[in-house]
């Protein structure tokens, strides 16, 4: 299925899988709009999403569909190499993400790609993706927190008492309260809410 408000690029893109053997076009939608409902009736292995359009943004389709479908593959098709706006789509639940000028040497290919089981990308979006996972790599590292900090930190943010995190690491109470201080003093934190607050918007954890 494809969904493009582009009129000559939807068109374009209807060619090229018109005239490729493997693959059969089920619907063709210049907007997202009714997108579950057209998803649910077609029932298509593959999905080309472009993210900018009316009504319903393509990176809002992504994330109705998920929540109906975990496996169907969906490839954004975008002129947007805005690392936020990759990640969006990536977060939302796409397979791949490819840039519109890449279209005519890349479509075919990433679609038999992502169907044997890769992650197509154009290039300078999967250097943005590897920048942002070593951001979040030194992220994770800045604050210097031990194994068990972190297993304590995670336990809090699942909603855990001391008294439950204590007995699944098999440590007493105040061995808990000890980690938790050092916890606050290396996040420069006054409180468990502001400790698990801060660990998943820097992505500690």
């Amino acid at each position: 299925m494809l969904f493009e408000d582009n009129t000559v690029l939807r068109e374009s893109i209807n060619n090229l899988i018109d005239f490729s053997d493997d693959f059969v076009l089920l619907g063709s939608f210049a907007n997202a709009i009714q997108v579950e409902e057209q998803v649910k009736a077609l029932k298509p292995e593959l999905i080309l999403m472009d993210i900018d359009m009316p009504g319903l943004t393509g990176i809002e389709a992504v994330k109705r569909i998920r929540r109906f479908d975990e496996d169907v593959y969906i490839i954004m098709l975008t002129v947007f190499e805005e690392s936020e706006t990759v990640l969006n789509a990536i977060f939302a639940g796409a397979s791949g993400y490819l840039l519109k000028k890449h279209l005519t040497d890349r479509l075919i290919t990433s679609m038999h790609e992502v169907l044997n089981g890769g992650a197509p990308m154009s290039p300078s979006v999967a250097r943005l993706v590897i920048a942002n996972m070593h951001t979040a790599s030194a992220s994770k590292n800045k604050y210097d927190l031990t194994g068990r900090e972190k297993e304590i930190l995670t336990s809090l943010s699942e909603g855990n008492s001391y008294k439950i995190i204590a007995e699944k690491y098999f440590i007493g109470i105040n061995t808990v309260r000890s980690h938790l201080k050092n916890i606050y003093k290396k996040l420069h934190v006054h409180s468990q809410t502001e400790a698990v607050a801060k660990a998943l918007n820097e992505r500690i954890l």
